[in-house]
């Protein structure tokens, strides 16, 4: 399959015509203040993460450290339940604390990953999340039961943006209301949305529709060109698990990548699948360098096969290249 990365011209039904996304009415005709009020995006510079789609044309390694009930973990998404009634996939439990994995990050100069609070025991979650936060302060992200009340409190802590979805969804549809005070709140530009989404086949077409609550909610959102760009109005990123493969290690999901390329004007981090290095340059090409990607399961120090080292040399190998 021949995949080129042009401009997507894919209508999403769910995202509002551009008229109506400029004067503030949603797409089910309720009225809120104007994106355009919205605080503005800073300006960015090749040397922030933020900065990839528009400055730079590499794709970049985005650690990250997956807490439950205060562990390091690394656990199978699909297996996950919103409520927590059933047992999760666990393939790996660390010994070391959150921290030591932000120090490793800071060491081997890795901005831009993220920090997902998966549930259990929120509270040592948090400490666990806070002492990360202040091993590498500004250097990660941080998601997971992120909502208008408490975004703030994980910013001032030292978390460089905050990451949310299920808290701007009710009833498997976009609360806007929500999305936009949150984004006047804390400003677009420390703001993730997760768009982390499954694909269903209807006929002989296929699509990907997001997935909120812990990833067992469908939502009405269907992934395309037009709805991220919609979306981006609120947002400085977007990162994007393929919950099918998450954690399975059998493969990226190719189709998934070359849509956030083609479709996405804000940077987009993919996760989910990634076994090895070739992996990584089937993001890397698939996603014509406009791509992000992370590592979880995979990698040795989370118990898998593939060496952290080897990666961060590819790294440093692609922004060699860049750099000529």
């Amino acid at each position: 399959m021949l995949l080129f990365c042009f401009p997507s011209t894919s209508s999403g039904i769910h995202a509002p015509p551009l008229t109506r996304r400029i004067t503030g009415i949603s797409p089910e005709g309720a009225r809120h203040p104007p994106v355009a009020r919205v605080r503005a995006r800073p300006r960015l510079t090749a040397g922030t993460p933020t900065a990839r789609a528009t400055a730079e044309r590499v794709t970049r390694f985005r650690p990250c450290i997956d807490i439950h009930n205060g562990k390091v973990k690394q656990i199978v998404g699909s297996s996950l339940s919103a409520d927590g009634s059933r047992a999760s996939v666990v393939n790996f439990e660390a010994t070391q604390p959150a921290a030591y994995y932000a120090s490793l990050y800071r060491e081997h100069a890795l901005p831009g990953g993220h920090i997902i609070l998966l549930g259990g025991d929120r509270e040592a979650s948090e400490r666990a999340a806070l002492a990360a936060l202040a091993a590498y302060p500004q250097g990660m992200q941080l998601g997971g039961g992120i909502t208008e009340e408490n975004a703030e409190r994980f910013l001032e802590a030292g978390a460089s943006h905050v990451i949310v979805t299920s808290y701007v969804f009710r009833d498997g549809r976009l609360d806007e209301s929500r999305l936009l005070r949150l984004a006047h709140r804390i400003g677009r530009e420390r703001l993730v949305l997760d768009l982390s989404c499954r694909s269903h086949i209807s006929g002989s077409e296929s699509a990907y529709y997001v997935y909120t609550d812990r990833w067992t909610r469908r939502t009405d959102l269907r992934i395309s060109g037009q709805l991220l760009e919609w979306l981006s109005e609120y947002c400085a990123e977007f990162l994007v698990h393929a919950v099918d493969v998450e954690g399975k290690q059998i493969g990226i999901d190719e189709a998934l990548v070359h849509e956030l390329a083609v479709g996405s004007p804000v940077p987009a981090t993919y996760a989910g699948g990634v076994r090895d290095l070739a992996d990584l340059e089937r993001v890397r090409l698939v996603g014509c360098g406009r791509v992000d990607v992370t590592i979880g399961s995979a990698l040795d120090i989370f118990g898998g096969a593939l060496s952290f080292d080897m990666v961060v040399e590819w790294q440093r190998r692609l922004e060699k290249m860049l750099a000529r």
